[in-house]
């Protein structure tokens, strides 16, 4: 059973800094030659795109219904076999959400860190910490680490307001200059960020006079089957774009194709890149085009290209802000609307306020594929929907899925390895 130091870290709501010191603690122990792995729990694009420039190794999700408690397993496994560090960033609060990041430290028994945000805050900071280590007893807890402190003083106001046995991990300042921007979908994208590296240094050389910096005791991670896949995808490519305004991109999804079969190339709209002549299928991910729309627009090779694909009949696979640039036109906050690819009927309008939010399943006859849906934007189209994803707490109607001949489009986001074979049929186009 292979055994690895591990530290999960949360906190009690979201905003308190966890992937700021979940990045500075990567970048920390990979500057003392340590190889780590970081996973993020939950349905995530954007912090993982961080993650992985902290830790120099793509990041992968971890949630116990969207991926799965087998896969999950067989991950940390993998990852307890090459890495010295094995470090999870949380999701929202620590109990937020069914399951929660609770129930994933419980599951692994990976020791929990909380960082609180000690912003207007004086002695409760002890009994938010209480309450965090003691609410549940099955979930460890490695200790807890003050965010945003003004000054000595009141450091050693929040440490003695600590109950005793629980750890002092130490103190961190606020400072805009690790501090990571953010906006309507997250934090900002890596690419976006021109001092993110200067950021995680600082960030690092913060955390280097906690306790954080001292690795945590090691955990055992039994693994699970292999899995093997069949080459429903055999002979198949793939054309991927991914670029700014398009990468919401899951790495789990990406190799998925790869296992099943397919070859994958990627493309820019945004450089008027085109899709490639031997591209059998195209994937549009979710991610910014309301903040390219210009550009897009001004993309007529790339537009010419998928309009192409399109006309031979090809599979294409949109999803979220994909579906969107297949549409007759985006409108964005202050009215002004920007032409798209025409390709579905229909407006997408951006709002200020999220639409939709939350996890989604879709129920098919090859089975049930799992994910997410998280947009600004609302739909209008005189497309019927085949059919409709599910909320999976509720079984409430989720979010539609359209098809239009070779096109299959809906703002759910899929986590494919939940459900390889339905992953395999929508490439080849078949009826689900």
């Amino acid at each position: 059973m292979p055994a690895c130091p591990a530290l999960f870290i949360s906190a009690p709501a979201s905003g308190e800094g966890k992937t700021t010191i979940t990045a500075g603690l990567a970048r920390l122990h990979r500057r003392q030659g340590r190889r780590v792995r970081v996973f993020k729990t939950g349905p995530d694009f954007l912090d993982p795109m961080i993650l992985a420039r902290a830790s120099g190794a793509p990041v992968l999700s971890l949630d116990l219904w969207m991926v799965g408690l087998e896969d999950c397993r067989r991950m940390l496994a993998e990852a307890a076999q090459e890495a010295d560090l094995i470090l999870i960033e949380g999701v929202m609060g620590l109990f937020d959400g069914t399951p929660s990041s609770a129930d994933l430290a419980a599951t692994f028994s990976v020791p929990v860190a909380a960082v609180i945000s000690a912003k207007a805050m004086a002695q409760t900071f002890g009994a938010l910490a209480f309450g965090l280590a003691r609410y549940r007893p099955d979930v460890p807890f490695h200790g807890v680490l003050a965010n945003h402190v003004g000054s000595p003083r009141h450091a050693q106001m929040l440490e003695t307001s600590l109950p005793s046995g629980l750890r002092w991990l130490g103190a961190i300042a606020p400072s805009e200059d690790i501090e990571l921007p953010d906006r309507h979908l997250g934090l900002h994208q890596a690419d976006e960020i021109g001092d993110l590296e200067a950021r995680i240094e600082r960030a690092a050389d913060t955390l280097a006079s906690t306790a954080l910096a001292e690795p945590p005791p090691p955990v055992e991670f039994p693994g699970a089957s292999a899995r093997t896949m069949p080459p429903l995808l055999a002979g198949l490519h793939v054309a991927i774009a991914r670029d700014a305004a398009f990468s919401f991109i899951y790495p789990a999804n990406v190799a998925l194709l790869e296992s099943l079969g397919a070859r994958v190339s990627f493309f820019s709209p945004l450089a008027d890149e085109p899709v490639p002549d031997a591209a059998d299928a195209l994937y549009l991910p979710g991610g910014y085009p309301e903040l390219h729309a210009a550009t897009l627009a001004g993309s007529t090779r790339s537009a010419k290209s998928i309009r192409t694909h399109a006309a031979a009949n090809k599979i294409i696979v949109a999803e979220c802000g994909g579906m969107v640039y297949l549409l007759d036109e985006l409108t964005a906050t202050d009215g002004g609307s920007t032409p798209m690819l025409g390709l579905l009927p229909g407006r997408a309008t951006m709002q200020t306020r999220l639409a939709a939010l939350g996890m989604q399943q879709l129920d098919t006859r090859h089975g049930t594929m799992t994910g997410h849906t998280f947009h600004y934007s609302s739909m209008t189209t005189a497309l019927a929907p085949e059919r409709h994803a599910t909320h999976p707490t509720s079984n409430a109607a989720g979010e539609p899925v359209f098809r239009r001949g070779s096109i299959t489009a809906t703002y759910m986001h899929s986590y494919w390895p939940s459900n390889p074979v339905l992953t395999a049929a929508l490439f080849h186009g078949e009826s689900f």
